[in-house]
């Protein structure tokens, strides 16, 4: 296993670890999941590097690294909803949103074809990723429906961006 795939990984450990951390609610727990949260985040960025300037992008990777990023956005996200601090269509959007992508995505590999994540796309991860870190540090309440907000249009702007870009993939589904 390559570095940039152990970094993912490690992102993989870390989610459960938020999880543990934002959910014991132990006076100051909210800042030690940011951390967790923070370092996870870098993690991404890292691995991704390392895989780009390193020639060590794999099958493994092209895999685990989204899904990774997805279950720990919606490992914070769901914490949110839970906790009032989220209203839950925003996230049950942001779902639809990855459901779809992942299935489009399914349909192009059958026909042979890989959907590479999009610019917009990685902006949506990294602003989302960001709004979260916010959140969890405990933003006023007007702040935190801008980050909605931001996490609600960049979510949505990408997924139609995808589904523009890639149509043809559903020319001649059975």
């Amino acid at each position: 296993m390559n570095t940039a795939n152990k970094l993912t990984m490690l992102r993989v450990i870390m989610i459960p670890a938020f999880l543990v951390v934002v959910y014991w609610g132990f006076p100051g727990s909210t800042y030690w999941a940011l951390g967790i949260y923070v370092v996870a985040c870098l993690t991404d960025w890292l691995d991704g590097y390392i895989a780009r300037h390193y020639n060590q992008v794999s099958d493994f990777g092209k895999f685990m690294d989204p899904l990774a990023d997805k279950c720990l956005v919606m490992a914070a996200l769901c914490w949110f909803v839970e906790c009032g601090l989220m209203t839950g269509w925003v996230l049950a959007v942001v779902l639809l949103r990855e459901f779809a992508v992942s299935g489009m995505r399914m349909v192009a590999v059958e026909k042979g074809r890989v959907i590479a994540a999009g610019w917009s796309g990685k902006v949506k991860t990294a602003s989302t990723m960001v709004c979260i870190c916010l959140m969890l540090w405990g933003i006023p309440e007007t702040l935190n429906l801008v980050c909605q907000g931001v996490i609600l249009v960049t979510t949505v702007y990408s997924g139609v961006e995808y589904f523009a870009k890639n149509l043809d993939v559903f020319k001649d589904v059975k």
